[in-house]
């Protein structure tokens, strides 16, 4: 298999798919874009067209290659596309159960050969992998092999981007360390410490952090925080890890963040 493959399936049409897929589209790679429901699909398709807008609009890429890169990709709620894919990837929901249904229907699905990847910035790799007859393939669990190893590290450089390897634990390296941070900027707010205006400048004046961790938390969505929050305190054992209080309320009462309209901020 060359450094890019010849088609990609991602599953779930969301902020992280809807991007995922977006890049592999732009280079040159045909793409289908799967999720269930037609509304997540023309969702997802409208952030894509809203994203090569803003491209063209900064002269980063041509009227013409922003038609091209939509041209090759493919919104389907039809998992049978995934039979002519080298590679797909999850991007769904963080849960396990549904992540791990999704694994074992790929596994179903996909040719023999192709390589499967998950999007999950928490969830155990070698689980998902063990959904599968092909853990080998799953990349980034306990027995995925080197030659899968290699390949995505080559693929992703082929993207333009920096890959870099992470041993399968909860939370790997991004969200152990931020998740903490947004979590203590929580409770911090809710015991009165200072504004979230101040709790944020303090983190970017202070720490050179380009938003606030506040902010952050509604970008990514306050659901997500806790969900991430609660697979590190199951999957590491510490309480260190146990979600601020005020986190779950915000959750019960449906403030999510941005996608919602309002989280620590009104949107």
């Amino acid at each position: 298999m060359s450094a890019l493959p010849k088609r990609v399936a991602v599953i779930g049409a969301g902020t992280m798919g809807n991007g995922i897929a977006q890049t592999f589209a732009a280079a040159g790679v045909p793409t289908s874009l799967v999720d269930v429901q037609e509304q997540f699909l023309e969702r997802g398709m409208q952030a894509i067209r809203g994203s090569l807008d803003r491209f063209v609009k900064k002269e980063k890429i041509s009227a013409d290659e922003a038609r091209q890169i939509l041209d090759r990709i493919a919104p389907t709620t039809a998992m049978q596309c995934v039979g002519e894919a080298e590679l797909v990837v999850e991007a769904v929901s963080e849960r396990l159960e549904i992540k791990r249904q999704v694994f074992a229907d790929l596994d179903r699905s996909a040719p023999a050969a192709a390589i499967l990847a998950s999007n999950t910035s928490s969830i155990s790799i070698t689980v998902l992998g063990a959904a599968t007859r092909r853990p080998a393939q799953v990349v980034g669990g306990q027995v995925t092999s080197d030659d899968c190893t290699q390949w995505t590290l080559a693929c992703a450089r082929a993207l333009g981007k920096t890959p870099v390897e992470a041993s399968d634990y909860p939370g790997f390296v991004s969200n152990r360390v931020l998740m903490p941070m947004i979590n203590e900027a929580a409770y911090c707010l809710m015991e009165g410490v200072s504004s979230r205006e101040g709790i944020d400048e303090i983190m970017k004046l202070g720490m050179g952090h380009p938003m606030g961790p506040l902010t952050l938390a509604d970008l990514i969505g306050i659901d997500v925080c806790v969900e991430i929050l609660d697979v590190l305190k199951d999957g590491l054992g510490d309480d260190k890890y146990r979600a601020c209080p005020l986190l779950r309320r915000m959750v019960a009462a449906g403030q999510l963040g941005r996608k919602s309209g309002k989280g620590f901020y009104d949107y």
